[in-house]
């Protein structure tokens, strides 16, 4: 809904974006699921990363595509689960920070029922593996406490489920934060982008980003926010965006020194997710000709550098955030014919 009601907030800006011949999809229906893994592999994606929703008390959101893809082995394609282990708040719909779903980290016959649950995906012939063990990944790892013995016993679980074990990788780049990779405990960290190099770069330009990093993991910045929100009384259709510029983020991308082999490489086809957020981000400059040219960089890069020759795109089909690969009303499939050039050259 918010994708098709979006508006241009300034001249030039696109909005809304609309999908090729108004395609408007419900992944409940198994054909699109499979029309979307065909499309895929057409032009040279290896597979699919599922978001997966668990809260406390079991509760899932979004599970049911998920389940009926485990169901269907018409969609054809090599797929993981990425946790995205962070409360349900109004924030998703633009909204405030009102928790609606919750999580509970400390509840451990939950995390049982969660990696019981898990395991089921795992056991599918189509689950990425690495060195026959499921590649799973934490999206927010430093919401969880003690993270490092909550990696430990997932490891035993699985195992316990008959598994020789699972690999774990990080995603948001709020671990930055910590230094050093080994406080989590995990396998290896993916360079989330366009985050992970506007993150990397705010910090090392600004101290103050890390007071207000320390000031959010605090709950602070959420109180200061929510007084300034009663004081200046905000209209629901005010937007408060800001604007980046896609050659620097891509030169951040192509610049940037892995500092650990357990680094995976990330990249961004666009960004903008003004549809859903009073206060968005609009990356401002891309083109397919662009993405095409920075991707053949970034494959060299990651075959001379990184440990893994894995690249992870965000991503396939979100929409609400400007960062889909699927075809629009405005380039058709010219972002995915410079993606698969890329791959081919």
């Amino acid at each position: 809904m918010n994708v098709r009601k979006a508006i241009p907030l300034f001249e030039g800006h696109y909005q809304p974006r609309v999908p090729l011949n108004g395609n408007y999809y419900c992944l409940l229906d198994d054909g699109v699921m499979e029309v979307q893994a065909e499309l895929a592999k057409k032009y040279g994606i290896y597979g699919f990363c599922y978001y997966h929703y668990w809260f406390a008390n079991g509760k899932k959101l979004l599970e049911k595509p998920l389940e009926r893809m485990l169901r269907n082995p018409n969609v054809d394609i090599p797929f993981c689960l990425c946790w995205a282990n962070e409360n349900w708040t109004r924030r998703w719909d633009g909204g405030n920070n009102e928790i609606i779903v919750a999580q509970d980290y400390d509840d451990m016959d939950n995390l049982n029922r969660h990696i019981d649950y898990l395991c089921e995906f795992f056991a599918d012939p189509r689950y990425i593996k690495h060195d026959g063990k499921p590649f799973f990944i934490i999206y927010r790892p430093v919401l969880i406490p003690d993270i490092k013995t909550k990696i430990s016993y997932i490891r035993e679980r699985v195992k316990q489920n008959g598994f020789p074990g699972i690999v774990i990788a990080l995603q948001h780049p709020s671990y930055m934060m910590y230094g050093k990779f080994t406080e989590f405990g995990a396998d290896y960290y993916i360079q989330f982008e366009p985050l992970f190099s506007d993150f990397g770069r705010r910090k090392e330009a600004n101290i103050n980003d890390t007071i207000k990093y320390m000031l959010h993991r605090a709950g602070i910045l959420n109180l200061l926010k929510a007084v300034k929100h009663i004081v200046m009384k905000p209209t629901v259709e005010e937007k408060h965006y800001s604007v980046l510029d896609y050659d620097a983020l891509w030169k951040c991308i192509l610049n940037y020194k892995p500092k650990d082999k357990r680094l995976i490489a990330g990249v961004f086809k666009d960004w903008d997710n003004t549809p859903r957020n009073r206060s968005g981000v609009i990356v401002s400059g891309g083109t397919p000709e662009k993405f095409g040219k920075y991707m053949k960089m970034l494959i060299q890069k990651v075959k001379k550098e990184y440990a893994l020759p894995y690249i992870f795109i965000d991503a396939w089909n979100e929409w609400g955030e400007g960062a889909y690969l699927e075809p629009d009303e405005r380039y058709g499939y010219e972002w995915l014919e410079a993606l698969k050039n890329a791959l081919n050259s």
